[in-house]
């Protein structure tokens, strides 16, 4: 029978087949950009095609991964909170192999030096590294690398209170309280810091004055956010004489300004966060970047011999980086001074309460998307904040090597001939960004006692012996990347139909194998979508 003629609108009402496949890929929670490897069994010499997930945590790329990475998260928050016990980190003991090639560099580096001392060549002992000691399996460098840190006066600001300092013990849990009835409990917080502010707002963020609103120190409290929250945890555990662990997370506000959620183990009184918060700064020193000698009209010039920038009209060489720096005095100013605000919120929690999930929850809430993305803007008045916030950071320099400082007459470390003020590709400068370029977690070091990849294959474990499976020796295969141009590689279609119908059969075998340990029936019935019913 011959089917009727359809218009083009209804062709176009009909689902689009590789839509649905992806819909239902997602549904089953299946990576939808699966990447293809070749794994070759030394055994057997069988060789199989493997489809393993992205590991994209950003929801509008793969929603899948998006949503382990952030239960994974979630999960390691949930594990370090309440911790009853210190966690126990202790190093492994050096092997012989490591031992002899930390002595091997040892005496290299000697005859270096007493070569260098000599006056004498020392190119081919320059090129001994440490590649081998870490390929041992040390961590770390047994010489720092670089050029010697500045170091600036550690004298306090005299517009900021002291701050009593004690010991800091090696102690990472908090204290217990005990209830009339004898029941112990030990308590953690969940804090909220904000910026400062830069002017009165509206309910939706934007600025009652934009004339009057500070845009660039909102940029640049924006810019050094990061360093700012380090300087907070140093007063912080400084002050409470204990190694404070946390396990933060950084949203932006309504205003677009960034703030930092933070999950603390132990309670601190909102009397010692005040007193904290008001002895927290962190100091830029860079050179000034107020007064803009070159604007787009007339930039610095290039010169290919010397490998520096010419000021156009004078044809003089640009200060380098290094320099602007040496031309600090005594009297010299920071080019920024980052503050919290005084308004914060702290909160108490108890383990396996209703808060602490719910904390949790809101710890791990916009992990999924960019800054940019958590508050979209619906009105007129937000989309021109948002311009106004991006165009302050457009000629902000965001690091020593940012092309801006030509806009203030100063060349960039580590110049090359293709740097243009306004058209840095640091993350600050994306809009998606919002200024804050660092870390979305950050996650005090003994936190749980364990690192993401730990918790990742703790969940693996948990898996496998939920399927009855037993792990796989890693040193019998061998993995190789399938590129376009290898005859067995499978285009994203045909990848997609095959993680869809694992998903599917995974679905199946964990559904049995969750029937069998309940003592149930081991017959599983399965839905049309092949999920467990």
């Amino acid at each position: 029978m011959t089917p009727a003629r359809q218009t083009r609108a209804q062709r176009l009402a009909m689902p689009l087949a590789r839509h649905v496949v992806r819909d239902l890929a997602a549904e089953h929670g299946a990576c939808i950009r699966p990447v293809q490897l070749r794994r070759t069994d030394l055994d057997t010499g069988q060789v199989e095609q493997v489809l393993v997930p992205c590991g994209h945590t950003l929801a509008t790329v793969c929603p899948a991964c998006t949503d382990r990475a952030k239960t994974l998260r979630a999960a390691q928050c949930r594990e370090g909170w309440h911790l009853e016990a210190e966690p126990v980190i202790t190093p492994d003991d050096p092997d012989d192999e490591q031992q002899m090639w930390v002595e091997r560099r040892a005496q290299a580096q000697q005859d270096r030096d007493h070569a260098a001392a000599a006056e004498h060549d020392t190119g081919e002992l320059d090129e001994l590294s440490g590649e081998q000691i870490t390929r041992s399996g040390l961590r770390g460098k047994v010489l720092p690398a670089g050029p010697a840190r500045r170091h600036r006066s550690s004298r306090r600001r005299q517009d900021t209170p002291d701050l009593p300092r004690r010991p800091v013990s090696a102690r990472t849990i908090g204290k217990t309280c005990a209830a009339p009835d004898g029941t112990i409990y030990r308590p953690s917080m969940f804090l909220t810091l904000t910026c400062d502010s830069y002017g009165p707002v509206h309910s939706d963020g934007t600025p009652a004055d934009p004339g009057t609103y500070d845009y660039q120190r909102a940029a640049r409290d924006a810019l050094h956010f990061a360093a700012l929250f380090d300087r907070f945890i140093q007063n912080l555990r400084r002050f409470l004489g204990y190694d404070v662990q946390y396990f933060a997370t950084i949203e932006p506000q309504r205003r677009l300004a960034p703030h930092v959620h933070i999950a603390i183990r132990g309670t601190v009184s909102r009397t010692e966060l005040r007193q904290v918060l008001a002895a927290t700064y962190h100091q830029v020193w860079r050179p000034p970047a107020d007064l803009v000698q070159f604007a787009d009209g007339e930039l610095p010039v290039w010169h290919e011999a010397s490998g520096r920038y010419l000021n156009p009209a004078t044809g003089e060489f640009l200060p380098t980086w290094d320099d602007a720096l040496d031309a600090f005095g005594p009297d010299a100013q920071p080019l920024h001074v980052a503050r919290f605000g005084s308004t914060f919120d702290a909160q108490g929690v108890l383990a396996g309460s209703k808060d602490s999930a719910r904390c949790i929850g809101y710890l791990t809430k916009y992990l999924t998307k960019h800054i940019g993305a958590c508050h979209q803007a619906a009105t007129d008045a937000e989309h021109a904040h948002a311009e106004r916030m991006a165009d302050a950071l457009r000629y902000e320099p965001c690091s020593p090597a940012c092309a801006n400082w030509l806009r203030f007459g100063i060349q960039p470390k580590n110049p090359r001939a293709d740097l243009r003020p306004g058209q840095c590709k640091g993350k600050a400068h994306r809009r998606e960004y919002l200024g804050y370029a660092g870390r979305r977690v950050l996650v005090s070091r003994k936190w749980s006692g364990k690192t993401l990849a730990d918790h990742r294959a703790d969940r693996k474990a948990w898996l496998l012996r939920t399927l009855g499976i037993s792990e796989a020796d890693p040193s019998r295969y061998i993995w190789q990347a399938v590129t376009p141009g290898d005859p067995d590689h499978m285009p994203p279609a045909q990848r997609l139909l095959h993680v869809l119908a694992d998903r599917q059969k995974w679905h199946a075998a964990l559904a049995e194998a969750r029937a069998r340990a309940s003592g149930q029936d081991n017959g599983v019935s399965l839905s049309a979508t092949g999920r467990a019913a």
